[in-house]
């Protein structure tokens, strides 16, 4: 039996949280939320001024992460663990058809999207063992489960996210951890800014128009969900995919 929850409803107390690409919009709102709901919060991203201002701001710490570097990635998580709570979500898209697509373009998308995942699991999960504890939540995609035009090698990896996900909740049950992830559908983050600067109004309409809600999510939208997989409620919950993306999954 798990030892009786003491914390109140979503509260992180004294946990040690690292979110990858955690200082801009869905990474910054994870991170809002966990440092305000008192977890210890490490940010690793790329972006060193980003990630070092939004840390000022929650009483966090910054890292520059190149999370496609298997070798930062264990470098970091040994100066700044051991960590509770993982979450991958570091990400990056391209718009842009198969055929007009290169092997260069696979590799740095698979590195980013899945292989980051990866690394930041593996690096952090002795210590989760060890503890007979821990939370991995992946950020992965509705275009995971429904594919994406313009946006296979992209699908495909979250896709791989999403199996990666089951085979560590089967693998680490035993030890008290679980891994969970969440697919979000359009979100207001950069990534989608970039695709409509590229696609136009038309894309912005027909994302919007694939969800039932007729709407874009906010970051915080996201970062609510983590926060509660995190939490100390979510202890019989793992292996899941959990969509949040106004009925994406649905379809329109």
């Amino acid at each position: 039996m798990p030892a009786p929850d003491t914390r109140p409803f979503g509260r992180l107390d004294g946990r040690r949280a690292f979110v990858s690409g955690g200082a801009l919009r869905i990474g910054a709102a994870v991170t809002r939320s966990f440092a305000d709901t008192s977890a210890h919060v490490v940010i690793g991203d790329l972006d060193l001024a980003q990630a070092s201002d939004l840390a000022g701001q929650v009483g966090a710490t910054a890292a520059r992460l190149d999370v496609s570097d298997t070798g930062m990635v264990r470098a970091i998580v040994a100066q700044h663990g051991p960590f509770d709570i993982v979450v991958n979500n570091a990400g990056a898209d391209q718009h842009a058809f198969f055929t007009d697509t290169t092997p260069g373009d696979w590799a740095r998308l698979l590195a980013v999207n899945l292989v980051s995942a990866f690394a930041c699991t593996h690096a952090a999960l002795p210590a989760m063992q060890a503890a007979g504890f821990g939370r991995v939540i992946n950020i992965t995609s509705e275009a995971a489960r429904l594919g994406s035009k313009g946006g296979a090698v992209y699908s495909a990896a979250k896709g791989g996210v999403i199996a990666f996900t089951k085979s560590i909740a089967r693998e680490n049950a035993r030890f008290g951890i679980t891994a969970n992830s969440i697919a979000p559908g359009p979100i207001r983050t950069l990534m989608l800014e970039v695709a409509v600067a590229q696609g136009g109004e038309k894309i912005l309409r027909a994302m919007i128009d694939a969800t039932l809600l007729r709407r874009l999510g906010e970051p915080e939208e996201i970062a609510a969900a983590v926060l509660f997989l995190a939490s100390d409620q979510a202890a019989y919950i793992t292996g899941e995919t959990i969509g949040v993306s106004g009925g994406m999954g649905l379809g329109g």
